[in-house]
């Protein structure tokens, strides 16, 4: 297929490269992400005036990385009506930009996010019209759109991280099993649901929780148990279960290495990536058969692509290859 090239010893890739964690290396990683500032939402560097929201600051850390971080820090950023609106708006806009190859998802303040601003929400949930049924066609229509506001991130081509810092409560959880990388802090923790209570009254997670957060640690017996009582469960627990793919020891060192993990992706082939993100997710809900059915239909196309000439090429004279725009 390359002509009889080794592409393997040209990539230098190998059995060496499995089952290690990628090194980052200190180039090419802004002076400025190792001070404090970079952290505070009004001193953000390369500021992206198109992406201009009343709950979400963004900016790009790197040429190719856009973070997003949710801005109602007076508010532990808990997400209302404005949030499930603007996520979905910001995150289709990073879907078709170009000069975007990977996403740094954060929270703003004190907290990652307290979930759902039942202040602001609780009109919309308690909706109290006549009839019932009415009623319920109402809440199935505005429950749908609430998901979406998820649902764009993994609809999105870029690979998106997400961390955490401090409590992730609540629809917070709905929303990093929606990303595909999740790190936190060493003082993150995690609860399925606001409180305990809220289980009594009869809300169950309804925006992707359920139907992700045991797939993703792979533990349907303690799954159930976070989400049948709604205890909180600590960064540790979370790594041991695999729901985090690292701690940090606090919220600076977290950014920074959650943009130093989306740097290094940017600097691969875009269309390798999309197309990674794209299968894993199809895989996910198709049998093993059917998703490599699904690969060669992909690939068939995708293999094509001039990145891989790039790539071999790069590898052959040490270089660092320049991938084109998706």
């Amino acid at each position: 297929m390359f002509f009889g090239l080794n592409v393997g010893r040209v990539l230098k890739t190998g059995a060496c490269a499995a089952n290690t964690r990628l090194a980052f290396k200190p180039r090419q990683v802004l002076p400025a992400l190792c001070n404090s500032a970079v952290l505070n939402s009004k001193s953000r560097m390369n500021s992206t005036g198109s992406y201009s929201f009343e709950t979400l600051a963004v900016s790009k850390p790197h040429e190719h990385v856009i973070h997003v971080e949710l801005n109602r820090p007076e508010k532990r950023n808990a997400m209302n009506k404005a949030f499930w609106r603007e996520m979905v708006e910001c995150f289709k806009q990073i879907a078709d930009d170009s000069n975007c190859r990977a996403v740094v998802l954060t929270g703003a303040g004190k907290i990652f996010t307290a979930g759902l601003d039942l202040r602001e929400m609780g009109s919309d949930l308690m909706n109290s019209g006549q009839d019932p049924s009415r009623r319920a066609f109402y809440l199935r229509k505005f429950i749908l759109s609430l998901q979406k506001s998820f649902q764009v991130i993994e609809e999105c081509p870029q690979p998106v991280i997400a961390a955490v810092h401090s409590g992730c409560l609540g629809g917070g959880i709905d929303m990093i099993c929606s990303c595909d990388m999740r790190l936190c802090s060493a003082d993150a923790w995690f609860q399925v649901k606001v409180c305990k209570p809220e289980i009594d009254l009869g809300l169950a997670a309804d925006l992707g929780t359920l139907q992700k957060f045991p797939k993703i640690v792979g533990n349907d017996s303690l799954a159930k148990e976070l989400c049948y009582t709604g205890r909180s469960f600590t960064s540790q627990e979370a790594l041991n279960l695999g729901f985090v793919s690292r701690i940090c020891s606090d919220r600076e060192s977290l950014v920074k290495e959650a943009v130093e993990l989306a740097t290094e992706i940017s600097k691969k082939s875009p269309v390798a990536v999309a197309g990674i993100k794209h299968n894993l997710n199809y895989t996910r809900e198709h049998s093993p058969k059917a998703g490599m059915e699904y690969m060669a239909t992909w690939n068939m196309a995708m293999l094509q692509s001039e990145d891989i000439l790039k790539a071999v090429q790069a590898g052959m004279t040490n270089e660092e290859a320049n991938f084109s725009k998706l």
